[in-house]
């Protein structure tokens, strides 16, 4: 992993979560941890309204911290209710925390890879809808990572769906606050994923 970013998870405080969202986050552990014990692939789709920032934020924070605590087999994916595109202040933000980000031309919807590895190993960030072909069609948890998605959100089969919602940095475009603001909601889902993945390490060690 990138020194920048290991030392950026190291520094996050998971104790700063309250009591109150752990109740929030622990049925996300419990599929994680149930996944793995039966040696299977966990896929984890999170999906907000346009999948363009919160949803964009938790599939590259989850993929990061999974991989900081060596844990194998977690596949992280992201969709929306609409597609959109990746917001620009998201790659910014992530850029400023270490991650490699590299624009793919010639695609009509801007596509990303997203490294946080030493070696070449990156993820692809574009924004989609949540059953598009990209992502997993059976057996995956679809994470609600905003509370529009949740109620708008038509019946996804073969999934197991569950709430995990973060306020929209979107509030702050256009403003003297804009990058802090994004910072602000990057850090809180950073923090959040270090604290799922820790407790699944945890469970499993």
């Amino acid at each position: 992993m990138k020194k920048p970013i290991k030392e950026y998870i190291e520094s996050l405080n998971t104790s700063s979560i309250s009591d109150e969202r752990k109740v929030v986050i622990q049925p996300l552990i419990d599929y994680i941890i149930e996944g793995k014990k039966k040696e299977e692939k966990v896929k984890l789709n999170f999906i907000c309204t346009h999948n363009s920032r919160r949803s964009h934020l938790s599939q590259v924070w989850a993929k990061t911290t999974a991989d900081y605590f060596e844990l194998k087999g977690i596949k992280c994916y992201s969709g929306g209710t609409e597609a959109t595109a990746v917001y620009k202040t998201v790659l910014e933000v992530l850029t400023k925390v270490g991650f490699e980000v590299t624009s793919i031309p010639n695609y009509q919807n801007p596509t990303y890879k997203v490294n946080f590895m030493e070696e070449n190993c990156p993820m692809t960030l574009f924004s989609k809808r949540h059953n598009d072909a990209y992502n997993p069609r059976e057996n995956f948890a679809a994470i609600m990572t905003c509370d529009d998605a949740d109620a708008n959100c038509p019946v996804i089969s073969n999934a197991t769906r569950m709430s995990l919602s973060y306020v929209d940095p979107k509030v702050h475009d256009n403003t003297d606050h804009e990058t802090a603001g994004y910072e602000e909601r990057s850090m809180q889902i950073a923090t959040e994923m270090k604290y799922i993945f820790s407790q699944v390490k945890n469970e499993l060690s």
